[in-house]
C-alpha cells in the first residue's frame, strides 16, 4: 500500500470566542457591586485606564462678594494668637482628631476606634471551657467535643464513636459533656431534640409530669398533631395537653441559633424604576462606578515611542485596545440592561400599577423578540440583578413566570398564584386549616383558576408552608 502526501483546501465557518467577546459576556452577567470591583481591578492592571474627575468649583469662579463684604474686624489688642486654644499641645499632635484640649473652654473627648467582631458558637463554648474549673486533660477533651458540636448546638456524632476516634477516656468524656451541657446557651451539646428540650426544662426548674412526658416520649406525635393519642397515653385531658404545648412552644429547638453564621445580605439595585406622572422612568445605578477614559498621558507616549522596542510597542498597543474595549463593553452592557428593563416594564405595567396579583406570564422569548436580541443575552442580563420598583425590590428573573389557565381564556402568572395561596392560608382558621384539595376548590371559586392539586402542593412547599396537618393548632 503506497503512502502519499496531498494538499486539500476546505472552506468552513467557525464561531470563535475572542478575548474581547468573552470579556463583554462576563461583564453582562455581573451585578452592580461585582462590576464596580471588576472595573477597579482593571484600573489597577491597565495603566491606560483612568477615572474622569469631575471639576470642582474653584474659589475664583465664585461671584464677587461686592464692596459691602468686609473682613472681620480684629480686636484692638489682638496679637495674632488665640489664648482660648492651647496651640502648643495642638501642634504637638499628629492630627486634629488627636487633640483633646479645649476650644473656647469646651472639653473634647478622644474617640477610640473599636473593632467589633462577632463570635461563633464554638468560640463562645471554648471561652466558657477555659473559665471552667477543670484539669488540663478534661479541658483538652472538652475542646475535642466542642469540635463535634454543629452550628445548631447539637453533638453531631455519638459519644461512643467520638471516644473511639479520639482515643479519650469514656468516663471522663461523659463527665465533660455533662459540664458542656450546662454552658450557655441552654441546651447546647444535646444529642437529640428531646435531650435539648429536657436540658432547658431542667434549667427552668419545670417538673410538670405532662410536659416532661411529652418532651421525652411524644415529640413525634406532637409533630403529627396527634393530641388525642398524647392525652390518652399520658392519661390527661386535652386542656392539659394544650397548656403543656404552650410551655414547650417557648423552648428553643436550636440553641445555637443566636451564634449562627447567617448574616443579613443587603441588596444594591442595579436599576431604578420610578413613576413620573403616567409614565415609568428607568434609571441605571451608576453609584461607585468610575467614569473611565483612556489616559492622555499614555496617548502622548504612543506618539513619542519611535525608539521603543517591538516588545514595548506590542505591550502598549495591547493595553490601549484593552482599555478601549472595556469602555465600549461597559457602555454596551448599560444599554442592553436598559433595553431589557424597558421591555419588562412594558409587559408588566399592570403589576407595577396594581401589585403582585396582576403579574403577567412572561418568557425570555417575549422580551428577546421585543428588543431583537437572543434569548441567551436576555438570560445573562437578568442573572443576579435587581430592580427597585414602586412595588418593592425584585430580581429581574422574578418577572419571568409560567402561566396558569383561568376562566375567560386569560392566564395568571405562577408568582401571582403563590401569592393567592399564601393569602388564603393566612386567612384560614388555624384550628381547621385547608387541605391542598380545599385550596384547589377555593382558587377555582374565588379566582377562576384551573389548577391541579399537585401544583398547589408544589407551590405551597416552595413558599415554605407546612401541610394542613402540621399547621393545625388547638390554641
Amino acid at each position: 500500500m503506497a503512502l502519499e502526501m496531498k494538499l486539500n483546501l476546505r472552506l468552513q465557518q467557525q464561531l470563535i470566542m475572542t478575548p474581547q467577546l468573552q470579556q463583554a459576556i462576563k461583564l453582562l452577567q455581573l451585578n452592580h457591586i461585582e462590576l464596580v470591583e471588576q472595573v477597579q481591578q482593571e484600573m489597577l492592571e491597565n495603566p491606560f485606564l483612568e477615572e474622569t474627575i469631575e471639576p470642582k468649583e474653584s474659589p475664583r469662579d465664585l461671584p464677587d462678594a461686592g464692596p459691602e463684604r468686609k473682613a472681620p474686624e480684629k480686636p484692638e489688642n489682638w496679637d495674632g494668637g488665640d489664648n482660648s486654644v492651647d496651640w502648643a499641645r495642638y501642634l504637638g499632635r499628629s492630627s486634629v482628631s488627636d487633640y483633646r484640649g479645649g476650644f473656647n473652654g469646651e472639653a473634647r473627648e478622644e474617640i477610640e476606634p473599636v473593632l467589633i467582631k462577632g463570635i461563633n458558637l464554638a468560640q463562645h463554648l471554648e471561652w466558657q471551657l477555659h473559665m471552667a474549673d477543670m484539669d488540663l486533660e478534661s479541658k483538652n477533651t472538652g475542646m475535642l467535643l466542642i469540635g463535634y458540636i454543629n452550628d445548631d448546638g447539637y453533638l453531631t456524632m455519638p459519644l461512643a464513636d467520638i471516644v473511639d476516634k479520639e482515643k479519650v477516656d469514656p468516663i471522663n468524656a461523659e463527665w465533660v459533656l455533662e459540664r458542656i451541657q450546662t454552658f450557655d446557651p441552654t441546651g447546647v451539646g444535646a444529642r437529640n431534640l428531646s435531650e435539648c428540650l429536657m436540658l432547658q426544662l431542667t434549667a427552668l426548674n419545670i417538673k410538670d409530669d405532662i410536659v416532661l412526658g411529652m418532651v421525652k416520649d411524644h415529640l413525634t406525635d406532637l409533630e403529627k398533631r396527634d393530641y388525642k393519642k398524647v392525652a390518652k397515653t399520658l392519661d390527661c385531658t386535652m386542656e392539659d395537653v394544650i397548656d403543656a404545648m404552650k410551655i414547650i412552644g417557648q423552648l428553643e429547638p436550636k440553641p445555637g441559633r443566636p451564634f449562627g453564621g447567617e448574616r443579613t445580605q443587603y441588596i444594591t439595585p442595579d436599576i431604578y424604576v420610578h413613576k413620573v406622572g403616567d409614565e415609568y422612568v428607568i434609571t441605571l445605578n451608576d453609584d461607585g462606578l468610575p467614569k473611565l477614559r483612556v489616559s492622555n498621558y499614555y496617548k502622548k507616549i504612543i506618539h513619542d515611542m519611535e525608539h521603543a522596542t517591538k516588545k514595548d510597542k506590542e505591550y502598549i498597543q495591547d493595553k490601549l485596545r484593552g482599555a478601549q474595549w472595556l469602555i465600549r463593553s461597559i457602555h454596551q452592557r448599560q444599554r442592553t440592561i436598559y433595553k431589557v428593563t424597558e421591555s419588562i416594564v412594558k409587559f408588566q405595567r399592570t403589576f407595577l400599577d396594581q401589585g403582585i396579583n396582576h403579574l403577567k406570564p412572561l418568557i425570555l422569548r417575549d422580551v428577546a423578540e421585543d428588543i431583537e436580541m437572543h434569548e441567551s443575552t436576555v438570560s445573562r442580563v437578568t442573572t443576579n440583578k435587581y430592580v427597585h420598583t414602586p412595588q418593592g425590590i425584585f430580581e429581574l428573573k422574578f418577572f419571568f413566570n409560567s402561566g396558569i389557565d383561568a376562566d375567560g381564556g386569560n392566564a395568571v402568572a405562577s408568582e401571582s398564584v403563590k401569592s393567592m395561596i399564601a393569602k388564603i392560608i393566612e386567612e384560614e382558621d388555624v384550628k381547621k386549616p385547608y387541605s391542598d384539595q380545599k385550596l384547589v376548590e377555593i382558587l377555582k371559586k374565588r379566582y377562576g383558576l384551573n389548577i391541579a392539586r399537585r401544583t398547589v402542593t408544589k407551590y405551597r412547599e416552595m413558599l415554605g408552608i407546612l401541610s394542613s396537618t402540621k399547621r393545625k393548632r388547638l390554641f
